[in-house]
């Protein structure tokens, strides 16, 4: 495609990166810690496809043992840690609940799994793997009758959007361009360098931008990227995976999750979500069309709803989702037969002629591994790219993400900090800004001494102090942008808080703009 005629040209960098998910936000972050300059371009919002319809877990994966995975399963045991080291706020330890069935998987074999699982990856906070007595313990009674053994095993949740956007927020301080609502619309090799074409989806001005290497990390767009915008054939098949979520009325009150076998030896988990609901995912279905239409079908509703309904006493109906969402996985095709046996291991497939600029392309990986990803790709990259004196290579599993220096056990601390600082504050609402913004929580509340001062309260307790850091600090837009991604108040507020946060929204655009 023929360069189009530029508005203004954007300074050069070191490392472009095509992508705003967890894979390119990780680079960023990384390169930019490193001293290279970087800029990260995404179409629409950061974490706006995949990296924000996960099943919200930093897991090993057990089931991928079956399909013997085992470097994979290491390298995730050993990132839960990691990450929930340099973000303790969105990240928690999280218990999991496998109930045995004899007519599913023998229990020696779960035993043999869940023994390799507790000492492949150097645990050292979680919590070993334990036998339960289902009719005794309390995480039996919401299980039907007839259930008598289970095993208890830990991992870590996390809130996946706001992993991606504080990545970015990391990247961005350490001198990164954050360029969202910017499309790719050309990309070629001249003079030694990268020359890029981008177009603001917003007001459809275009600029040029050079770089020395560049990185498509555009996740179910990866391919599209190489053979539309670039002009190139993948170097690797690409099978889109989509998964599948809905979200009920709380099914149990304990804090520990299920993990849960199904007669077609797919597993689904039951996880506490948002204070008052149970997430419930996933499946995996081969995709087809547009990545950006994607949703949950009835079929796949109806899928998990049976499947969760085999295990508890109380049955889940489509009736009772309150939510639903999908997300498409770009995993690398390694000829498995079923979706669900595709590999989820991530590769780096690395473009780079005699005398010409680097292409690096991303296909598969698991948000729980983004930050090895990212070390791998910048070793693949060092080479072509200037010497530069910044961090060393492993700086990011040692340096908090922003809100996350404090103790890995200090949420409760944290939590009580606030209550003190702003005791015009309910619990509610003390407990989820710490959770969301860690030790920046402060900062979004800035000198408040009173409700009053943070603003109109536009439902579910979001104020327009909060809407405010969002917009400066996180690159939030839009509704979707605040309430499905930054937050989860999408799940309490209805039409008439949803139309008061766009209200305000508008407000700050047009004072932006005046």
């Amino acid at each position: 495609m023929p360069s189009a005629p530029h508005d203004a040209d954007l300074p050069p960098v070191d490392l472009a990166i095509i992508g705003g998910g967890i894979n390119g936000a990780g680079i960023a972050r990384d390169a930019a810690g490193r001293g290279w300059r970087v800029a990260l371009i995404e179409q629409g919002d950061l974490a706006q496809a995949t990296s924000s319809t996960s099943t919200k877990l930093i897991h090993g994966g057990l089931r991928y043992l079956e399909h013997h995975a085992f470097r994979l399963v290491r390298e995730a045991l050993a990132e839960r840690e990691v990450v929930w080291g340099i973000a303790p706020h969105i990240v928690r330890p999280l218990t999991f609940i496998l109930p045995h069935d004899r007519n599913h998987r023998p229990a020696w074999l779960l035993r043999l799994g869940l023994f390799l699982y507790d000492h492949l990856g150097g645990r050292r906070r979680l919590p070993a793997t334990r036998v339960l007595d289902l009719r005794t313990a309390p995480e039996g009674a919401p299980l039907r009758q007839g259930l008598r053994r289970g095993f208890a095993y830990a991992d870590c949740w996390v809130d996946d959007a706001r992993l991606v956007v504080l990545n970015a927020r990391d990247a961005a301080d350490r001198g990164a361009r954050i360029l969202t609502r910017t499309r790719l619309l050309a990309a070629e090799r001249s003079e030694g360098l990268w020359r890029l074409t981008l177009e603001d989806t917003e007001t459809a001005a275009r600029r040029g931008l050079a770089a020395r290497a560049l990185v498509n990390a555009a996740g179910p767009w990866v391919a599209h990227v190489l053979e539309r915008v670039i002009g190139t054939k993948s170097p690797a098949p690409v099978r889109l995976v989509r998964g599948s979520h809905i979200v009920v009325p709380r099914l149990f009150a304990h804090a520990s999750a299920y993990i849960l076998q199904n007669d077609d030896r797919r597993i689904v988990f039951a996880i506490p979500y948002e204070e008052g609901f149970t997430l419930i995912g996933t499946t995996d279905v081969d995709h087809t069309g547009d990545p950006a239409a994607v949703h949950a079908t009835a079929e796949e509703v109806a899928y998990l709803c049976r499947a969760v309904s085999a295990w508890f006493r109380r049955p889940v109906s489509p009736d009772d989702v309150v939510w639903s969402y999908a997300g498409v996985r770009p995993l690398y095709d390694d000829g498995a037969s079923a979706a669900q046996e595709a590999t989820r291991d991530y590769v780096l497939a690395l473009d780079a002629p005699v005398g010409a600029p680097a292409l690096l392309s991303i296909f598969g990986g698991k948000i729980t591994t983004y930050r090895r990803l990212a070390e791998a790709a910048l070793a693949k990259l060092a080479p072509h790219l200037p010497a530069v004196r910044g961090l060393a290579s492993g700086w990011t599993g040692r340096t908090p993400l922003p809100g996350g220096d404090f103790p890995i056990d200090g949420i409760d601390a944290l939590i009580g900090d606030l209550r003190a600082r702003f005791p015009f504050l309910d619990s509610r609402r003390t407990r989820r800004l710490a959770r969301s913004y860690g030790t920046l929580a402060a900062r979004v509340l800035g000198d408040a001494r009173t409700p009053q001062e943070l603003g109109r309260d536009l439902g579910a307790g979001l104020t327009e102090a909060e809407l405010l850091w969002l917009v400066r600090h996180e690159w939030a837009r839009t509704v979707e942008d605040v309430l499905w991604r930054r937050t989860k108040l999408g799940l309490r507020l209805d039409s008439a808080g949803r139309e008061a946060v766009a209200r305000a929204l508008d407000g700050l655009r047009a004072e932006a703009a005046a």
